[in-house]
């Protein structure tokens, strides 16, 4: 069983708030019984001010605990939310392909359905299974990442990138009834990879899906492209979809995380598919990063794999 990384855990600020709170108090309290006394004392001056200096040192000293506690605090609210939002689209992406099934089923049962009939509702629940396999592999995978990144198993395998981008393009563009020309590939045929076959696979299917899921209804244009650099391969995905606000191009690549701008919302997703697609080219020692000019303007995935993906070429 793959070992989970350690959680923050919320009892330690909580703890460290509840102890700061009344020595704070107490402090001030302390603090204002001793000045009083003093004045009416006389008591040298000097000493008075060192007492003044030594109290607001562990006033803020106090102070920035709380701020911390806060900040934490914060934190693990966002998470939370994350994750509320995360359970609410699971249930959507659930929901939609069982009750699809479930109504080919009862489809099924009626007496005297023609054969024409048959074919297409198997094949309509078939494409439903293969979506909840490949969302439930996403869920598992992310999970698995996200505990266990640094020990990923990466295999080395020759890869024709052209003819892996041919079939998970192809798979995409069944899965969203698209036209055969609203997916572009510009990939040299002859281009290949030394790297993990599976891996890249995800990365590539993920970008294609989220570029066309990213588009407008009947106006898909997408365009896979591939190219030698001196620092490796850049592999990009172009769409000229809805855009990404320029403040959450990183951010995109956070687990759960979901621009909240409604275009995004509207549409069917966990927060998921990019932090695999981040995690997973992590894995083969790459990066990833998106680009775009804002909403309405499209956006570009560029992955970069490393020099040592491509094959040494012989003279």
């Amino acid at each position: 069983m793959a070992r989970r990384r350690n959680l923050p855990s919320l009892s330690t600020p909580i703890i460290m708030a509840s102890i700061a709170v009344p020595i704070a108090i107490a402090l001030l309290v302390g603090w204002t019984l001793v000045f009083a006394g003093n004045l009416a004392q006389g008591d040298d001056i000097a000493t008075n001010v060192w007492l003044l200096v030594g109290g607001v040192i562990a006033f803020v000293a106090l102070v920035v605990q709380m701020v911390m506690f806060a900040v934490f605090l914060g934190r693990e609210i966002l998470e939370v939310r994350k994750q509320d939002s995360f359970i609410d689209s699971v249930t959507h992406e659930l929901k939609t392909p069982l009750s699809s099934i479930k109504l080919g089923l009862q489809t099924l049962g009626r007496p005297g359905l023609d054969d024409d009939k048959r074919e297409y509702l198997r094949d309509m629940m078939l494409t439903d299974v293969d979506r909840l396999q490949r969302f439930v592999d996403d869920i598992l995978q992310a999970s698995r990442l996200a505990h266990d990144l640094d020990r990923v198993h990466v295999q080395q395998d020759d890869v024709c990138l052209a003819a892996l981008v041919d079939e998970l393009a192809e798979s995409v563009r069944l899965q969203h009834k698209l036209a055969a020309d609203a997916i572009r590939i510009e990939v040299d045929p002859d281009l290949i990879l030394i790297t993990d076959r599976a891996a890249l696979s995800v990365v590539v299917r993920n970008l294609i899906d989220n570029a066309v899921k990213y588009s407008e209804a009947g106006a898909v244009e997408v365009t896979v492209q591939a190219k030698e650099s001196p620092k490796g391969l850049v592999f990009e995905v172009v769409d000229r979809g809805i855009g990404i606000p320029e403040a959450d191009l990183k951010r995109v690549f956070h687990r759960f995380y979901r621009v909240a701008a409604e275009p995004v919302r509207s549409r069917k997703g966990t927060g998921l598919g990019l932090f695999v697609v981040w995690a997973l080219v992590r894995s083969l020692g790459g990066k990833v990063e998106a680009a775009s000019d804002g909403p309405g303007t499209g956006t570009t995935m560029r992955v970069t794999l490393p020099a040592n993906a491509l094959p040494l070429k012989t003279a």
